[in-house]
């Protein structure tokens, strides 16, 4: 029904019909579909196309962006991606002894699963909830790798149910204001990030602290793996490009990724929070795509840290504490001397930069202080010993190895000078 209802608004967007995308006649669609997924949900279907073709025309508004129409969900023949989306209140999703899910349909499959007029599917889940509360439309999607059907279920829930343990709570306006921000910094401190290859985030604030993530032996698993896929890819037969165990893995890859981002993004947040940060800057993220350092540092950027979403994380993940972060550009933060202001003589070997002036620092995190400095308008505290933290598999934990200063002296540069 997708591919039906996006073949004639497309036939309309290209010209091939008279008319624009909102003159196709899925109204003809919908009464072929609603015998067999029933009539909302054929409903919900041509509102999901709708919503995408809203957001092409929304995306192509913007100044110096191509979007693309609508595409397919693949072909009978092929494969195809196979979902629905049920109406939020023509479902019921109970948890239990006996979970169950019960779903609308069509007259054609009632009477295929002996279904009375009244009845619906039901169907066994597993799973827990995270959240509890108003449900919203619920996705359903076959999962062809894992060969299951997997239920995906927004909720809204009240603002009482988002109160931080960690933070004496000051009183909330509205308990019932499920949309706004939850709480406000304490303060309107200001904080910069640089997004790197070998140390995922280094950060400087203006109260003087730095947090460095380290990201080396992250990305040397995830290397582990990227060659595991390429050895299994070689041994397929010709003609075939992957199998489900190389789909397995290219999804455990992608899930170990990202599970480390988002407690990355939470971690360094909450900590924000704490210093009472009210404004994040974060390198631009053409500025970050377009700097080749190496064949290795360009697979860190492009293929293992994924910069778009993280910088995604990072905004949706700050507004939950009334922090908002702003993107602007990094450009020479890594190699300008914080001493000196010197950047066409400075060296920038692994993780130190130096500069002929006799500065030697830690360069990711003398970059996160010069781009802060650029930015902020506010007094810059003179930076304590940064902290540093490692990735466990499931936590970001402070190393127990002290982390290099973030700048020192070259004493041999030093003793020129005073000669």
């Amino acid at each position: 029904m997708w591919n039906e209802v996006n073949y004639a608004r497309r036939q309309h967007f290209h010209g091939e019909e008279d008319g624009g995308v909102w003159d196709a006649d899925t109204g003809t669609l919908e009464g072929q579909y609603k015998s067999v997924v029933g009539s909302a949900t054929a409903q919900q279907m041509i509102r999901k196309n709708s919503e995408a073709w809203r957001s092409f025309f929304s995306l192509n508004e913007k100044d110096g962006y191509v979007a693309r129409p609508p595409g397919y969900w693949g072909n009978e023949d092929d494969g195809r991606e196979l979902r629905t989306y049920i109406r939020n209140n023509q479902y019921t999703l109970q948890w239990g002894e006996r979970s169950r899910l019960e779903i609308p349909v069509g007259q054609e499959l009632k009477d295929e699963f002996s279904l009375g007029y009244h009845e619906r599917l039901r169907l066994e889940v597993r799973g827990d909830p995270k959240w509890n509360g108003e449900q919203g439309r619920l996705e359903l999607a076959y999962d062809e790798v894992n060969d299951t059907f997997r239920a995906f279920q927004p909720v809204t829930v009240p603002r009482t149910a988002l109160r931080f343990p960690w933070a004496n709570q000051k009183p909330l306006a509205s308990d019932d204001a499920p949309n706004s921000r939850l709480d406000t910094p304490l303060a309107s401190e200001e904080a910069a990030l640089d997004v790197g290859a070998n140390n995922l985030v280094a950060c400087s604030t203006t109260t003087g602290s730095q947090f460095l993530y380290g990201g080396r032996e992250l990305f040397g698993r995830f290397r582990e793996m990227t060659e595991e896929i390429a050895r299994l890819q070689s041994k397929l037969r010709d003609g075939r490009y992957s199998s489900n165990r190389i789909r397995r893995l290219y999804r455990l890859r992608t899930r170990r990724r990202d599970h480390a981002q988002d407690a990355l993004v939470r971690d360094l947040i909450e900590r924000l929070y704490d210093e009472g940060v009210l404004t994040v800057y974060v390198g631009d993220l053409i500025d970050v795509l377009e700097t080749s350092w190496s064949v290795r540092a360009n697979a860190k950027t492009h293929n293992f840290w994924a910069f778009k979403k993280f910088i995604h994380r990072l905004t949706c993940t700050a507004e939950e504490f009334g922090i908002s972060v702003e993107a602007n550009s990094e450009a020479w933060t890594s190699q300008t001397c914080p001493d000196c202001g010197e950047r066409d003589e400075t060296v920038r070997h692994s993780d130190t930069l130096t500069c002929p002036c006799g500065f030697e620092g830690h360069a990711d995190l003398t970059a996160s202080e010069t781009f802060l400095r650029r930015n902020s308008d506010s007094e810059v505290r003179p930076m304590a010993r940064p902290v540093r933290f490692e990735w466990d598999d499931h936590n970001w934990s402070e190393s127990p190895h002290s982390c290099p200063k973030e700048r020192r002296t070259n004493p041999q540069v030093a003793s020129v000078e005073s000669a």
